[in-house]
């Protein structure tokens, strides 16, 4: 049967009643799939005469089928739960997903901006930490790109992110509106290159003024390094400096559940003494004692935009970069919850 033009691996799935990543597992030849499963979706792709795109599309074009997503860290929640986003995304459209970690490595992101995975990828999503707009400008090649995160793209580049000023401001105004009188902010940060920490500090300060609200340099904590350790040991450093606060903007929800566990060893209860919001709605957010509240970015709104561009960009689309917000809302749990 000759395969018309539009049957896509979604036309399969709907005809064999699974999932897609069911149908791309099938396409795939991966072993851990029911041997009535395979079956079943084997004769709807016979039925419709499906040819994977990836082998179209190297047939026709060249290209490898593969896309590219560099992140700083795999072992975060947040980047593993955007990963696996990418990955059922991409696996929608008969790519394969190939994950590299700067570390947050200078070096690193140059070299994948460089195209050290040249001819292996047709495209790439990126989330850079370390360089800024003038050097990712200077050391992106000619593979298709688009930026994720705060960090300012350069003119030419294509970038998805969430407003984090917005953000910080209306998780601030959460704790202050529910009667917080000191609210401080962990996360601050030594380094004043970090675009993320920059943003979302400008929002916390902005509800404050906006607000009325107490402030002081020193409702400002810093940490060490990002992470659940060292949001612990800051918040105890705090604490045993004579810090007093009522309620917590976490710079992420690692940070948060660090601050609870540190709040706990200080004889402080969550909420009554201290409200605590986190930033990104991992899945174990829903799992803290009392549950996180917590800034849930659209993780599925910020990757389908995302691969929408890249592909708009390996089909030859031209152009300057584009520049595009996804929405965020205020999950509210039992952390603020009096």
């Amino acid at each position: 049967m000759t395969r018309p033009a539009s049957v896509t691996l979604q036309d399969v799935a709907a005809l064999a009643g699974v999932s897609i990543k069911t149908v791309s597992n099938v396409v795939r030849e991966y072993q851990h799939v029911r041997p009535s499963t395979r079956a079943r979706v084997q004769d709807a792709i016979d039925r419709l005469g499906y040819v994977p795109h990836s082998i179209a599309r190297r047939l026709a074009t060249g290209r490898t089928g593969m896309i590219a997503f560099a992140l700083p860290a795999i072992e975060a929640p947040y980047f593993a739960e955007l990963a696996a986003l990418v990955s059922t995304e991409a696996d929608g459209f008969d790519y394969r997903l190939l994950i590299e970690q700067t570390a947050g490595s200078l070096e690193d992101e140059r070299a994948v901006l460089r195209g050290r995975e040249r001819g292996l990828i047709d495209g790439l999503i990126f989330q850079p930490t370390v360089l800024d707009a003038a050097a990712i400008e200077e050391f992106r090649g000619s593979t298709p790109l688009v930026l994720l995160g705060e960090i300012a793209a350069p003119p030419t580049v294509d970038h998805v992110m969430v407003d984090n000023t917005a953000a910080a401001r209306a998780a601030t105004l959460h704790l202050l509106q529910s009667g917080r009188t000191r609210v401080a902010f962990l996360g601050q940060s030594a380094w004043t290159e970090h675009a993320t920490t920059r943003l979302r500090m400008g929002g916390y300060r902005s509800a404050l003024e906006e607000f009325g609200a107490f402030r002081d340099d020193d409702l400002l904590i810093p940490m060490t390094r990002f992470g659940a350790f060292s949001a612990e040991a800051a918040v105890v450093d705090a604490i045993e400096a004579g810090v007093r606060f009522d309620g917590l903007v976490c710079f992420d929800d690692l940070s948060a559940i660090g601050a609870m566990k540190a709040l706990a060893r200080t004889g402080r209860i969550v909420p009554d003494d201290v409200g605590v919001v986190g930033w990104d709605d991992i899945l174990m957010a829903q799992f803290t004692n009392p549950g996180l509240t917590t800034i849930r970015p659209d993780k599925a709104a910020l990757v389908r935009t995302t691969f929408r561009m890249l592909r708009e960009r390996m089909d030859g689309a031209s152009g300057p970069g584009r520049h595009e917000l996804v929405g965020f809302d205020l999950v509210v749990r039992g952390s603020t919850a009096s």
